[in-house]
C-alpha cells in the first residue's frame, strides 16, 4: 500500500478514530476520506489518512495509552465571522468545550484553534498600540469575534 503524502499529522484516538475522521472532513472545503487500514475485514480501522482542507492527517486507533492534549492543536485560519462561527458551532457541538482565544476542544477531545485571518494581521500591524489592544482583546475572548477586535484595533 503506498501512502499519498510523505509527511501527515497523526492522531492517536483510543476508538472512534473514523467516527472522528468522517467529522472533520465535512468541515472544510477540500477535504476527504484518502484511505482506511483494517486489520480485518470485520475489524475496526486501524488507520485513516484524510485531509483537511488540503492538509493530510492521519488518524492511528491505538489503544488507551495516549490521550490528546492542547499540546498540539488543528488551526484553521478562517476568512471571516461567518466561517469562524460555522466552525465554532460544529465543533463544540455534542460535547466539546469551549477554551480562551479561540481554542476549543472538540467532542474527541482534540483541541483547535479557530483563527479568523484579521486577529494575526491585527497582531503584525506595524502600530504596536493598535495590535496590543486587539491582544487585550483577544484575551477577554472565547469565540473570536471580529468586529470586537476590529473596535479594540481601531481604538474605539
Amino acid at each position: 500500500m503506498k501512502f499519498n503524502a510523505k509527511v501527515r499529522t497523526c492522531l492517536w484516538f483510543d476508538g472512534k478514530g473514523e467516527e472522528a475522521a468522517r467529522f472533520y472532513v465535512t468541515l472544510l472545503p477540500d477535504s476527504r476520506i484518502e484511505n482506511v487500514v483494517q486489520s480485518g475485514p470485520d475489524e475496526p480501522p486501524v488507520v485513516v489518512e484524510f485531509s483537511i482542507a488540503g492538509a493530510p492527517m492521519m488518524i492511528l486507533n491505538g489503544g488507551p495509552q495516549f490521550t490528546h492534549s492542547e499540546a498540539a492543536s488543528i488551526s484553521v485560519l478562517t476568512e471571516d465571522q461567518a466561517e469562524t462561527d460555522r466552525l465554532w458551532d460544529a465543533l463544540t457541538a455534542d460535547g466539546g468545550a469551549e477554551s480562551m482565544c479561540g481554542w476549543l476542544k472538540d467532542r474527541f477531545g482534540v483541541s483547535w484553534q479557530i483563527v479568523p485571518e484579521a486577529l494575526p494581521r491585527m497582531l503584525a500591524s506595524g502600530d504596536p498600540a493598535a495590535a496590543g489592544r486587539a491582544h487585550s482583546a483577544m484575551m477577554q475572548m472565547k469565540k473570536i469575534d471580529i468586529a470586537a477586535l476590529q473596535s479594540a484595533f481601531d481604538g474605539e
